[in-house]
C-alpha cells in the first residue's frame, strides 16, 4: 500500500473501534466510509488480489453469500460482508476486517456490481433473481439487466454461476464463455414476462421458458439446460446424481440459494461436494432473519422482506398453525420511500392470515392496512412492532418486516423486560 492508503486503513480502523467503544454500532459501515473518502482506490488496495466471489440479485444475496462463504471454509480462510453490508463502504470495511484472509465472498448490490467487479477482478459471479425493487433508488429492472450484463461479460475469465429459472438472470449471462446454468427456481414470474433482448413476450410451461420472438442473429432465446437442478429430493448435481438438502432455513427460495451457493463452491473453488452440502445445511439464521425469540408467553418468529418477488415467498414461509402474524413495512431509505409495491402482493392466497390474529405494524401501517382490507383480510392496526406482538394471542407470532423496520424491531426486542433470545 502507499502512504495514503496506509493511512486510509489506520483512520478506518480507529473510527471502527470508536464506533463500538462508544455504542453507536458495530462498526461494519464506518470504517469503509473512513477509508474510501481518504482514498478512493482502497477498496483494491485491500483486496490485493485475492480470489474473490461477488454474488447479486434483487433477493437471497446475504442467505447465499453465508452458505456459500462457510463453503469455501472447508479449504481456505474467507473475508466475508456476513451482517449485509453489501455497498462500498460495507464492502470496504469487510474486506479491511478479513485482510489475512486467503478469499472473499462478497454480497454485491446490483447497482454496485460493475465498479466492485472492475475493482476486484473477481474470479466468479453468482446471479440470483431480478425484480422490482426500491423503485426510487435502484430504478427500471431492464436496466439493471444491462448494466449486470456488461460488468459479467467485461470478465470472461470468470466463472458465472446463473440461474437458468429467471429470465433476466439467463439474459445477463447469456453470451458469457464460462456459465454454470443452475436451475434454483423462479417464484416471482411478474418482471419477466418478455424476452429483454430482443422484445416479444416469453412462453413458459413446468420446466421450460422460451421467447417467441428470436434474438438479433436469429437464434432462439430459452431456458439453458441445467448442471445444477432443484428437486423434492435434493439436488441434482453434474451426472445426473441427486444429493440431499435438509436446510435448517424454511422455503423452496433457499434451496435456490443453497444450490447455488454449491455450484460456485464446487465449480469455482474445488470445494468437495458433501463439504459444500454440509455448510449450506448448517445456516440457521442470517443477520437475525429467520430467528425465533421470546416476548412473555409469545413465541416469535422474525422474517425479513424488502420487495414483491421476496413478500410473495415470505408469505409461502409462514406457519398456517400461527396464533398471530404481525406485518410490518417502514418506508425509510434502506426501504425504499415508494410502497406502492404492496399492491403488487397476492396476499389473499397466504394461508397463515386465515384464522389468525393479523396485526399491521410500522410506519406505513395505515398504507398497509388498506392494502388488506382491499384483499379481504381481518386485521388490527397497531403502529408499534412490539404492541402488535403483544396485540397476537399468547402463542407462536409470525412476524413478517421489511429491512427497517425489522432492524428497529429487534432492537426495540432487546429492551423488553419479557424478551428471551
Amino acid at each position: 500500500m502507499n502512504l495514503r492508503s496506509k493511512v486510509a486503513v489506520a483512520a478506518a480502523r480507529l473510527a471502527t473501534t470508536a464506533s463500538r467503544a462508544t455504542g453507536r454500532g458495530a462498526g461494519g459501515m464506518i470504517g469503509g466510509l473512513v477509508a474510501g473518502a481518504i482514498d478512493p482506490s482502497i477498496m483494491e488496495h485491500v483486496a490485493a488480489g485475492r480470489p474473490a466471489v461477488l454474488v447479486t440479485g434483487t433477493n437471497g444475496k446475504s442467505t447465499t453469500t453465508r452458505m456459500l462463504a462457510g463453503a469455501l471454509r472447508a479449504k481456505y480462510t474467507v473475508a466475508t460482508n456476513d451482517n449485509g453490508d453489501n455497498m462500498d463502504a460495507g464492502i470496504i470495511s469487510a474486506l479491511l476486517a478479513g485482510e489475512a484472509a486467503s478469499h472473499i465472498a462478497l454480497e454485491v448490490d446490483e447497482l454496485h456490481v460493475p465498479h466492485v467487479a472492475e475493482r476486484l477482478k473477481p474470479e466468479a459471479f453468482v446471479l440470483l433473481n431480478l425484480s422490482r425493487d426500491q423503485l426510487d433508488r435502484v430504478g427500471e429492472i431492464n436496466a439493471i439487466e444491462r448494466a449486470l450484463r456488461a460488468a459479467v461479460m467485461a470478465h470472461p475469465e470468470a466463472t458465472v454461476i446463473a440461474n437458468c429459472d429467471d429470465v433476466l438472470i439467463t439474459s445477463v449471462a447469456w453470451d458469457h464463455p464460462n456459465v454454470v446454468w443452475v436451475a434454483a427456481g423462479a417464484g416471482w414470474l411478474g418482471d419477466s414476462v418478455t424476452n429483454p433482448r430482443s422484445g416479444g413476450h416469453v412462453v413458459r410451461t413446468d420446466e421450460d421458458w422460451y421467447a417467441v420472438e428470436p434474438l438479433p442473429d436469429g437464434t432462439e432465446f430459452r431456458r439453458p439446460a441445467p448442471h445444477y437442478r432443484v428437486t423434492d429430493e435434493g439436488l441434482e448435481v453434474r451426472g445426473g446424481d441427486v444429493v440431499k438438502l435438509e436446510l435448517q432455513l424454511p422455503g423452496r427460495a433457499n434451496r435456490g440459494n443453497a444450490a447455488q451457493a454449491i455450484a460456485c463452491a464446487v465449480e469455482a473453488f474445488d470445494v468437495p461436494l458433501a463439504d459444500a452440502v454440509a455448510a449450506a445445511e448448517a445456516v440457521d439464521n442470517v443477520a437475525g432473519r429467520y430467528t425465533t425469540v421470546e416476548l412473555g408467553e409469545r413465541s416469535v418468529h422474525l422474517m425479513l422482506a424488502k420487495n414483491p418477488a421476496g413478500w410473495q415467498e415470505a408469505l409461502s414461509m409462514l406457519d398456517a398453525g400461527a396464533d398471530g402474524v404481525v406485518i410490518a413495512v417502514n418506508a425509510q431509505q434502506g426501504d425504499g420511500e415508494d410502497v406502492s409495491w404492496l399492491w403488487d402482493i397476492d396476499f389473499d392466497g397466504a394461508a397463515a392470515l386465515d384464522g389468525a390474529t393479523v396485526v399491521a405494524a410500522g410506519e406505513r401501517a395505515t398504507d398497509l392496512a388498506v392494502r388488506l382490507l382491499y384483499a379481504g383480510v381481518e386485521h388490527e392496526l397497531v403502529h408499534d412492532p412490539v404492541s402488535a406482538i403483544r396485540a397476537c394471542p399468547p402463542g407462536r407470532v409470525e412476524v413478517l418486516a421489511n429491512y427497517t423496520a425489522l432492524l428497529n424491531l429487534r432492537r426495540a426486542l432487546t429492551k423488553q423486560e419479557d424478551y428471551r433470545a
